[in-house]
C-alpha cells in the first residue's frame, strides 16, 4: 500500500553550497506540500544511527562523516504517489546520469555528494520522518 508521505534530506554539500532555496523550490513547484521542515546538524551519532542499516558496507563510515560535516534540511512531504514521484524529481544517485531537470542533476557534484536524501520505500519513509520529527512537529 502506498502513502502521500516521503522524507527528505538536503546534504551538507548542497547547504553549504547555498542550494536549500532552490531545492525547496524546485521540490514544491513539483506539487510536493511540506508537513515538517527542520534546519539542523547530525552528529556522527545520529547521522550513524539514520544509516544504520548500511553499517556492514564499505561506504559507511565516509557516509556518516559526510553527513555529520555540516547542517542538512529535513523534511516531509507530502502528495499523492509521493515517495516514487519523489525518487523522480531527484534523479539518480549518480547526477551525471540524472535527467535533466532533476534536483541531482542541476545541484549535486558527485555519487557521495549528491545533494538529497529520498526515501526509497513509504516504509523507509515513515521510519526516516519519525527518526528526525515527533508528531508535534508535523503539520
Amino acid at each position: 500500500m502506498s502513502t502521500n508521505r516521503t522524507f527528505t534530506m538536503i546534504k551538507p554539500d548542497a547547504v553549504a553550497n547555498g542550494h536549500i532555496g532552490a531545492i525547496i523550490n524546485d521540490i514544491t513547484s513539483a506539487g510536493f506540500k511540506i508537513i515538517a521542515l527542520k534546519y539542523t546538524r547530525l552528529t556522527a551519532e545520529t547521522a550513524g544511527a539514520f544509516y544504520a542499516v548500511h553499517r556492514e558496507r564499505p561506504f559507511y563510515n565516509d557516509l556518516v562523516n559526510f553527513m555529520s560535516s555540516g547542517p542538512i534540511v529535513a523534511a516531509i512531504l507530502e502528495k499523492e504517489n509521493a515517495v516514487e514521484d519523489f525518487r523522480k524529481l531527484i534523479g539518480a544517485t549518480d547526477p551525471s546520469k540524472a535527467d535533466e531537470g532533476t534536483i541531482r542533476r542541476k545541484y549535486a557534484k558527485s555519487i557521495d555528494a549528491n545533494a538529497v536524501h529520498g526515501s526509497d520505500s513509504d516504509e523507509n519513509a515513515a521510519i526516516e520522518g519519525s527518526f528526525f520529527f515527533s508528531a508535534f512537529e508535523r503539520f
